[in-house]
């Protein structure tokens, strides 16, 4: 089992986390239009992450992650990244569960992501963990949807 670390704005293991989500997001060049956000990533946004929301990981050394940002109704769900080398071990089931323990004790009803809609296996793995598709969204300039929205309840 990996311990889970809420990380401040001037840990030094935000240069990992940058790391493990750039590796981690690399499969998505070329299959997603646009290209991803994780591009204009900086270590410098992951410490504001850290003042504006919670960034967490599980470790050590960092080997998920996850970006959490509050809106009014939901805790958002941005930036989740496993190493691939773990995956299929419930490392994002457990990140997936910070979050829902954070958005309860934040009052907070539901949790809420957005994945590509290129990116079926990432919508199916979702949906396993409880997720359902409630939206879709186009990033500007496009007349097509690109992401579609999913959320799931916290349950009391």
């Amino acid at each position: 089992m990996f311990t889970p670390t809420r990380h401040a704005p001037d840990d030094p293991d935000l240069d990992r986390i940058l790391a493990l989500i750039r590796e981690n997001f690399a499969y998505m060049e070329g299959r997603i239009d646009p290209p991803s956000s994780m591009h204009r990533l900086t270590r410098g946004a992951l410490a504001k992450a850290c003042e504006t929301g919670e960034v967490w990981s599980l470790g050590p050394p960092p080997r998920a992650c996850v970006v959490l940002t509050f809106k009014p109704d939901a805790l958002y769900i941005g930036k989740l990244a496993t190493d691939k080398t773990l995956r299929g071990q419930g490392l994002a089931r457990q990140l997936i569960a910070i979050a829902e323990d954070r958005a309860r004790a934040l009052g907070l009803p539901r949790l809420e992501l957005q994945t590509r809609v290129e990116l079926v296996e990432n919508h199916h793995a979702f949906e396993r963990m409880g997720f359902v598709k409630t939206g879709e969204t186009a990033h500007d300039g496009y007349d097509r949807p690109t992401s579609i929205t999913m959320q799931r309840p916290v349950t009391p």
